[in-house]
This record gives C-alpha cells, structure tokens and sequence, in this order.
C-alpha cells in the first residue's frame, strides 16, 4: 500500500508578497490588477475572511472589502520560489509529481531517506520549506492521491492531516460533496437535486446510475467515495490538454477582431504543443462574455491536430456558430488529448485496509 504526500503552499502568490514586503504583512492582499477588466490571482487569508478568492473579479472584491490591496503578479519570483520548493522534495524521493507552482504529489513508500512514518517526512518537509523559504505549506498523508489531496485541506493553512485506510470511508462518509476533489459548484448542485449531500449518499448510487447522471465522471465518483484511487505519482504527468486564452481591454462583438485574437491565440498553442509533443484529437473554443458567463464549443477529429492552419481553421468556424451578444470579453483555444484510458477497466470493488500500514 502506498504512502502518498500531497503538498500545497498556503496562498502562495500572496504570501510571497507578503514575505518579501513587511508592509503588506497582516493586510487584505489580492495578487492581480483593480479595475473592471481586473480578476483576483490570489488572495492573501486576510482577504479571504471577506470572501475574496481566487479568479473573482477585482470589483467585486473590492466591493466586499474596499481597503484591499491589490500588487502585481511577479511569476518569475513564483517560478523560482517553486523550484526551490522541488528541490527539497527531491531529497526525500524522485517520484515527485507537480500540479502547478504550488502543489504537488510525492510517493514516499521507498524514499531516499529511508524514514518509515510517511507522516514524518510531511512534517520534515513542512519544516524545512519554512526554514529555506519563509513560508508555510500544508500537507495530506495518505494512502492515496485522491485522499492525500483531500487531507491537505483539511487543517489550512500551516497544517497536516493523515487519512489512514481504516478510516477513509468513515471520514468520506461525512464530507460534504463540495470538499470531494473534482466536484464542482454546478456539478455540486447537480448532486444536490438528486439528494446527494455527502460521501454516504453517493454511496447509496450504483455504477450504473452515476455514470447515466454524470458520464465517465460517474465512475469516478464511484471510486472516490468507496476511496479507491489507484493513480501512481507519475513524475513526468502526460498533458491532457494545452490551451492559450486572453482577456481583452475592452470588451468585443466584432467577428472580424475576434478571429484576428484567434490567430495569435492559434500560434501560442502550437508553439506549446510543439515543445511538449503533444497530440490532441479535440478541439475546444472557450468564450467568455461581458456579464462572466462562459461557454465552449468543441469538435473532435480522428486524428492528433498538430498544426497551425488546421487549429486556425477550426477555431473560426467553431466561433462562427456562437453569438456574439453581449460583448465578449475572453477567448481561448484548447487541444485535449481524449485518448485516455478506460475506467472501467481496473475497478476495485473493495479496499483491503491494512492494520500495518504506517503513515
């Protein structure tokens, strides 16, 4: 059974701020740009108590709290920030897979240290971070990367929280579908109206009926609340998609402007996909409009869509099919890889809960 670690920084962004600018300490901070185009990176835990997070729009964050500080984004001092983090989670193992600047997934059940207690190595972690960095990170222990990801939440920030086999399905039971990693707001409220609260009412649901209701997710869904995950840490993680947006100054229904964004949108995903060597059969425009509400159109071919022309292409005409009222304010393009592996053809039905399994 595995021992899985599942790392993330508390309000990374904000908190970089905040350590590398002593007069910002103990304010309402949001990483981002004011004014109506503006849209709130991060929020430091100060501006959270407002309700202020992550990719809220800056009017309505400075409605909620009109003494916010807003400070631009400064990636490369993330970047490096985060790389330095990784290095410390490559003394303790190679099998370190990152989701973004501020998480990440770490596979501890051999490591260099040869430490047993899982647990341990998390609270090594978490101490050596904030000695070299200044900052704080939480941490998940468990036996899974869906749990891992779970408990990471459950104490931030500055936390650690173990989820051992014996009581993942007790502790399942009881969190409310909005805390289940990859359910979100409107799949949430989906599940509401079918009477589905928590991790034991989606027990209640066989196969068959989530999948009818939610698709391949269904099965998903399936899994997690019996706390099957069966994923490894995968070090070199494939792209399931690559994309490239961009928000406008000013808010257009011009098709003749839109397509223009296209084809610099159209390069910038080429050039990605190139340097990844990645191959995507589907398609996806993304369209965002001046009252936030957002849509996609997709269209899936037979073969990997590797070229400008063909991006370009099929982006227009995708486009052509929308409307254009109201405004639109973001546009973007995305290739998804969808030749994924079957679900269904690796279920576990039960968990055998170790008594052995030390965290």
């Amino acid at each position: 059974m595995r021992k899985i670690i599942h790392i993330d920084m508390d309000a990374f962004y904000a908190s970089i701020e905040q350590r590398d600018h002593p007069e910002y300490r103990g304010k309402p901070l949001a990483v981002g740009y004011p004014g109506a185009r503006g849209v709130v990176a991060t929020a430091s835990y100060e501006a959270r108590r407002y309700g202020i997070h992550s990719a809220m729009p800056s009017v309505t964050a400075l409605r909620k709290c009109p003494h916010l500080l807003f400070v631009p984004a400064h990636f490369e001092v993330y970047k490096s920030v985060s790389r330095q983090i990784r290095q410390i989670f490559f003394d303790y193992t190679d099998l370190v897979e990152p989701l973004s600047l501020d998480e990440a997934f770490l596979d501890v059940t051999v490591n260099h240290k040869q430490m047993q207690v899982a647990t341990r190595i998390a609270e090594e972690i978490r101490g050596r971070i904030y000695k070299e960095t200044g900052l704080t990170a939480s941490a998940g222990v468990s036996f899974n990367k869906f749990l891992a990801k779970i408990a990471s939440d459950v104490k931030k920030p500055d936390g650690l929280f173990v989820i051992k086999p014996r009581n993942a399905e007790p502790f399942l039971e009881q969190l409310p579908i909005e805390r289940f990693f990859g359910i979100g707001k409107v799949t949430a409220e989906r599940m509401h109206q079918l009477g589905i609260h928590n991790g034991f009412d989606l027990k209640q649901h066989s196969i068959e009926e989530l999948a009818a209701w939610f698709g391949k997710a269904g099965m998903i869904y399936y899994q997690h609340a019996r706390g099957i995950d069966d994923r490894q840490v995968e070090p070199n993680r494939i792209h399931k998609s690559i994309g490239a947006e961009t928000t406008f100054a000013e808010d257009y229904d011009s098709i003749d402007v839109l397509k223009e964004q296209l084809k610099e949108i159209a390069e910038d995903v080429i050039r990605r996909i190139n340097k990844h060597s990645f191959q995507g059969r589907t398609v996806t425009l993304k369209i965002k409009y001046a009252d936030f509400r957002t849509i996609t159109r997709s269209r899936s071919f037979q073969f990997p869509v590797t070229d400008y022309d063909s991006l370009y292409k099929n982006g227009t005409e995708l486009l052509a099919d929308i409307s254009l009222t109201p405004k639109v304010r973001l546009i973007g393009l995305t290739i998804k890889n969808n030749d994924l592996p079957k679900l269904g053809d690796a279920f576990q039905l039960e968990l055998d809960f170790k008594e052995n399994w030390n965290p």
